[in-house]
C-alpha cells in the first residue's frame, strides 16, 4: 500500500533507496535520525509509556517501580553506551560493523527509545489477552503482538504531520526496531532444521511465530526498511537493531531485580536455597530422568537445573555447562548472598549500595558485547559474550522463579485480563448497534477507518481476500478496538471498562483523553 505524502520532495523519504549506506553517507544523515529520536520522544505514543505495566503495576506494588517509561529510558541509555563504543572502535570489531551497515548511536536510541510503544495495558498480562482476544474473537490470524504494535505505531497510528505516512522515520530506524523481523506466518514455514531464530518457534503448532514485528498490513514499511540492509540476511537483526535488544535484556535483567529487591520479594532463604542446593548437588540432579525432575519442580535446585537443561537444548550455540556453572556461582555470591543477604530498608545507604551494586553489573555486560560476521541462527550480529550471555539467563531466572510464577500476582493478573475481555466486548457491541455508534470514542472510530483501508489496500493474492466481505469488515472493525485498547493506558482501561459496564457513576474525570 503506498503511503507517499504528496506535494513537493521530501528528502526523509529517502528511506525507500535499497543501497546500503556507508559510513560517510550514515554520518551526513545524522540530522534526519535526530529528528526521528525526537519524533518518537514527543510521541503520545511514547508519554502514555509512563503509565503502562513493566512487570508488576505501580498502583498494585504500592511503591515506585519501574514503568514502561522508565525501563525504555533505561534501555536507551544502555543502547547508545554500547552503540558509542561500537562506533568508535577503530579495530576490525569496528571494521566489521561498518561492513553490516554500521551503528549510528542516535539510530539506536531511536529504536531503544520506540520499542516499547506497542505494549499495551497491564504488561506481558495485557499482551496476551489481547492476542487471544483478537484471534478468538475476531478472527484475526495474527492475533496481537507488542512488538508488530510497536511497528504499526511508527508506521501507521501515530502521525505526525501528513495523513497515513505514520512518523515517517527514516528506514535505519524502522529497521532497528525490529526485533523478530519477520511476519508471524513465518513460524509454520521454517524448513531450516531444528534451530531456529529466538521468537520463531510457534507456541502451539500451527498458531505461526510466537514473536514477531510486523503484521501483513504494514508489510509495505516493513519491506522497504528491510531493503535499506542488503548486507543483513533474512530473518536478521540490524547491527543497530542488536544493539537495542542487547540492551533490552541487560536492562530487564537488572532493572527489574532492582524493584523487586525493594519491593521485598525475593526472600534470601528461598533463593538462597535454590543456588546453594543447585551447585551442592549438581551431579545428581544433572542424572535425573526430566519426569522426576518435572514432578520435584519445586524443591530447591529444580529450576536452575530446568533452566540449564533448557538453554543446553535451545541454545547450543553459545550454552556451556561450565559457564553456567560459573554464572550461578557468580550470581550467588554477588546478587544472592551479596545484594539480597541485606533487606532494603529505604535508607540513603540502601539506596547508595544498590545504585553501585546496578552500575558495577550493568557496566560489566556493557563491556561484554562481541561482534559476529555470521552469527548463528539463534543470535544476532551482536551480542554479550559466553559468560555475560548465561549471567543475563540466570538473572531472568531469579525474577522468573521466585516473583512472576507467584500466585498471587497470578491472581492479580487474571482479574487485569477479564478488564481488558470486558472492555474489548463491549467496544464491539456498540460498534455493531447501528443507534450509537457515532457516538463512540472518536479516536475508535479514526482506527476503525485506517484498518479497513488497509485491508482494502491489501493485494488480491492476499489471505484476507479469501474471506467474505463481511468476515474481512469484521477483522478491520476487531484490528482497529485492538489497535485502541492497546493504546490505554493502565488507569484509562480500568477507568473505560468500570464506564462502560455501568459499575462507575463519576464520568466527567474518569475517561478523559479516550
Amino acid at each position: 500500500m503506498t503511503r507517499q505524502p504528496g506535494g513537493s520532495h521530501d528528502p526523509r523519504m529517502e528511506r525507500q533507496v535499497p543501497e546500503a549506506l556507508d559510513e560517510f553517507q550514515r554520518l551526513e544523515r545524522e540530522p534526519e535520525f535526530r529528528v526521528d529520536l525526537e519524533r518518537v520522544r514527543f510521541s503520545p505514543y511514547f508519554s502514555r509509556m509512563s503509565a503502562v505495566t513493566q512487570v508488576i503495576s505501580q498502583s498494585g506494588a504500592g511503591l515506585a517501580v519501574h514503568n514502561r517509561l522508565t525501563h525504555t529510558v533505561k534501555v536507551t541509555a544502555v543502547a547508545r553506551a554500547i552503540a558509542v563504543s561500537l562506533a568508535a572502535d577503530a579495530g576490525e570489531r569496528g571494521r566489521l560493523v561498518g561492513r553490516l551497515g554500521g551503528c549510528n548511536p542516535v539510530v539506536v536510541q531511536a529504536a531503544a527509545s520506540a520499542h516499547d510503544l506497542g505494549h499495551p495495558p497491564f504488561g506481558h498480562l495485557g499482551e496476551q489477552a489481547l492476542d487471544r482476544l483478537a484471534r478468538d474473537r475476531f478472527g484475526l490470524v495474527e492475533g496481537f503482538e507488542g512488538n508488530a504494535q510497536s511497528f504499526r505505531i511508527l508506521t501507521r497510528l501515530d502521525e505526525y504531520d501528513r495523513a497515513g505516512a505514520g512518523l515517517n522515520l527514516t528506514a535505519a530506524v524502522r529497521a532497528a526496531v525490529l526485533k523478530y523481523p519477520w511476519e508471524r506466518e513465518e513460524g509454520d514455514l521454517w524448513t531450516g532444521g531444528l534451530d531456529r531464530p529466538r521468537g520463531l518457534t510457534p507456541r502451539m503448532p500451527g498458531e505461526g511465530a510466537a514473536k514477531f514485528s510486523t503484521y501483513s498490513l504494514d508489510r509495505e514499511d516493513f519491506l522497504q526498511a528491510r531493503a535499506a540492509h542488503p548486507a543483513i540476511a533474512p530473518l536478521q537483526q540490524t547491527v543497530e537493531c542488536s544493539v537495542m535488544d542487547i540492551a533490552d535484556d541487560v536492562a530487564y535483567s537488572l532493572h527489574d531485580l532492582d524493584d523487586f529487591y525493594r519491593a521485598s520479594l525475593l526472600g534470601h532463604a528461598a533463593v538462597s536455597a535454590e543456588f546453594r542446593t543447585w551447585r551442592r548437588d549438581r551431579s545428581v540432579l544433572a542424572a535425573m530422568s526430566t519426569e522426576e525432575l518435572q514432578r520435584s519442580a519445586r524443591v530447591p535446585g529444580r529450576g536452575l537445573e530446568s533452566l540449564r537443561r533448557r538453554l543446553i537444548g535451545k541454545d547450543s550455540w553459545i550454552a556451556d555447562d561450565d559457564a553456567f556453572g560459573e554464572s550461578v556461582a557468580r550470581i550467588q555470591a554477588d546478587v544472592v548472598d551479596g545484594l539480597l543477604a541485606v533487606p532494603f530498608d529505604g535508607s540513603l545507604e540502601a539506596d547508595r549500595g544498590l545504585a553501585v551494586f546496578m552500575s558495577r553489573w550493568v557496566s560489566r555486560l556493557q563491556r561484554s558485547v562481541v561482534v559476529h560476521a555470521d552469527p548463528p541462527v539463534r543470535s544476532g550480529h551482536v551480542s554479550l559474550d559466553t559468560g555475560a550471555w548465561h549471567d543475563v539467563a540466570v538473572l531472568k531466572f531469579l525474577q522468573e522463579r521466585f516473583v512472576l510464577h507467584r500466585p498471587d500476582l497470578a491472581v492479580y493478573q487474571r482479574g487485569q485480563a477479564t478488564i481488558l475481555e470486558r472492555l474489548v466486548d463491549a467496544l464491539a457491541a456498540w460498534l455493531d448497534d447501528p443507534h450509537d455508534v457515532r457516538r463512540a470514542p472518536r479516536r475508535l472510530l479514526d482506527l476503525v477507518t485506517l484498518a479497513h483501508d488497509d485491508y482494502d489496500a491489501l493485494p488480491d493474492d492476499a489471505s484476507a481476500y479469501r474471506a467474505s466481505a463481511s468476515d474481512r469488515r469484521r477483522m478491520a472493525e476487531g484490528r482497529g478496538i485492538i489497535d485502541y485498547v492497546a493504546s490505554l493506558t493502565d488507569a484509562q482501561a480500568v477507568s473505560l471498562a468500570s464506564l462502560i459496564s455501568g459499575a462507575s457513576e463519576r464520568l466527567w474525570d474518569a475517561g478523559q483523553g479516550l
